[in-house]
């Protein structure tokens, strides 16, 4: 599934490596730093897949030389970049811990580590992009980064995701084996389909940097629309979440109104959000709602000024 440059992969059989020449470049447990594992061990999370709902991924735990235990890379293109810029999310909610670049230190690129609670976290590495950052809470199905290739200066390899779960910091005892929707993996690989879910998106995500949320509304249980300012600039912003046919094109509209102004609406077929929308409404009452399914909210004019 994974390549490694053919320096590396000549190295390997030099020293007589029987692994396969694509494994990942080995940790240092001494540069994970920002542990915040508590002393009680509470039970662990619901871990679903660490990719949107529908998707199906194949894993591998057995055909890396790095790797000490339990972890597992992640792939489903049929070419070696196929997967680079999916999308990589939450396996269950908590607190990021870890969002950066750790490729000259341990080889894993950029790196997420999320803390949830009673000793327990998640690692998810090599990503090309990190969409969080250091302190930010996140749900379960939450979108955080992209797949990616980052790794050690001069590793050559192709995409993919290392995800690993710890409970506790005696490494490498405390890597765990992973478990999807209840069911533990069935190592060394298996082909599976994620179950997480949730929408990958926050409203934050969809409107953009300093966006805060101010107001939301439910629709039903088919979503929930949001409206959002920005200090910074004094937008507003409205985007419509679906929770609902994830990744399927339906019916979905987010707008905004200022008062003695014009609305702005997207509306149409979308597999996750609509929107954003964005209005200057300085001194001004906004009018804002949408709609995703059956349901639909419509705001009066409020949040003035």
């Amino acid at each position: 599934m994974r390549l490694i440059g053919a320096t590396i992969l000549t190295l390997l059989l030099s020293l007589g490596s029987a692994t396969a020449a694509y494994a990942d470049p080995q940790p240092d447990p001494t540069a994970d730093s920002a542990t915040s594992d508590s002393a009680e061990t509470l039970a662990a999370p619901a871990f679903q897949m660490p990719f949107p709902c529908g998707q199906t991924w194949t894993g591998d735990s057995d055909d890396s030389s790095a790797h000490q235990s339990w972890e597992i890379d992640w792939n489903r293109g049929s070419t070696p970049d196929a997967d680079l810029g999916d999308p990589v999310v939450a396996a269950a909610g908590g607190t990021v811990v870890i969002a950066t670049n750790q490729g000259s230190v341990n080889g894993y690129g950029n790196l997420i580590k999320i803390d949830h609670g009673g000793g327990w976290t998640s690692y998810y590495a090599h990503l090309q992009t990190m969409r969080v950052s250091i302190g930010q809470t996140v749900s379960q199905g939450q979108l955080i980064g992209n797949v990616g290739n980052t790794s050690k200066p001069g590793n050559n390899i192709s995409p993919h995701l290392h995800y690993e779960v710890r409970l506790g910091t005696n490494y490498p005892a405390n890597i765990q084996k992973a478990v999807f929707d209840g069911v533990t993996y069935g190592y060394p690989d298996q082909t599976l389909t994620s179950h997480n879910c949730g929408n990958p998106y926050s409203p934050e995500q969809v409107c953009g940097t300093g966006y805060k949320v101010i107001d939301s509304a439910a629709l039903g249980s088919d979503g929930a629309v949001y409206l959002l300012y920005n200090s910074g600039n004094g937008n507003n912003c409205v985007t419509t979440l679906k929770s609902k046919s994830l990744g399927t094109a339906t019916a979905t509209t987010a707008y905004l109104e200022p008062q003695g102004g014009s609305r702005v609406t997207d509306s149409g077929n979308f597999g996750y959000y609509a929107g954003p929308v964005y209005v200057n409404a300085p001194g001004k009452c906004v009018k804002w709602g949408g709609k995703a399914g059956a349901s639909s909210y419509d705001s009066p004019f409020e949040h003035c000024g």
